[in-house]
């Protein structure tokens, strides 16, 4: 983990939950240009989170049951950051927003309770101590007993590459964090 990865990660732990108000239907659309706006201007480090919370339900129409999902709160978009000036214009004048949700010029952040009871799910992830050329073996999944050599990571997707020996050949599969250990 780099010196860059750890600071982002202590930022990620002082950034708190704050509510977007956009047109009703936008949400999804509000989500995806402020997630390549957060991109484009390299503001990873202020925002870190943006969620539609949506929940499933059976759907019975003409005597068919279908499993579907709809939104828990039509026009709100949760977005996780550090406010500053800049994060809070960068959000504020996203195409689909209509403002934060609090007093006029001050957003108000949600507690923990609050963020629990919505549905948006915190995620912790492990610490992984793998790095490229380690020698693993796949513990889960249709390559399991295999062993192999680390070839790339993507601690984002929580993904690696690695080559494991079938049929007297090497090859590359792509693999998930927990579905290998270290030898």
């Amino acid at each position: 983990m780099t010196d860059n990865d750890i600071s982002r990660d202590k930022r990620a732990m002082e950034a708190k939950w704050y509510v977007v108000h956009t047109y009703s239907g936008h949400e999804n659309k509000v989500k995806a240009n402020l997630e390549k706006m957060v991109e484009n201007r390299g503001m990873k480090d202020d925002i870190f989170e943006i969620a539609v919370p949506t929940e499933e339900y059976m759907d019975a129409k003409s005597g068919k049951k279908k499993l579907k999902e709809r939104k828990m709160f039509p026009g709100y978009v949760l977005v996780k950051m550090i406010i500053n000036d800049e994060s809070w214009y960068l959000v504020r004048n996203t195409r689909g927003v209509t403002g934060f949700v609090g007093p006029a010029s001050k957003p108000i952040p949600l507690s923990d309770e609050e963020v629990k009871a919505l549905g948006v799910q915190e995620t912790v992830l492990p610490a992984v101590d793998l790095k490229v050329s380690d020698v693993i073996k796949v513990i889960s999944g249709p390559f399991e007993s295999f062993i192999g050599t680390i070839e790339s990571l993507s601690m984002e997707k929580r993904k690696l590459k690695v080559f494991v020996s079938m049929f007297g050949r090497e090859t590359l599969v792509e693999l998930d964090f927990e579905q290998v250990e270290k030898i």
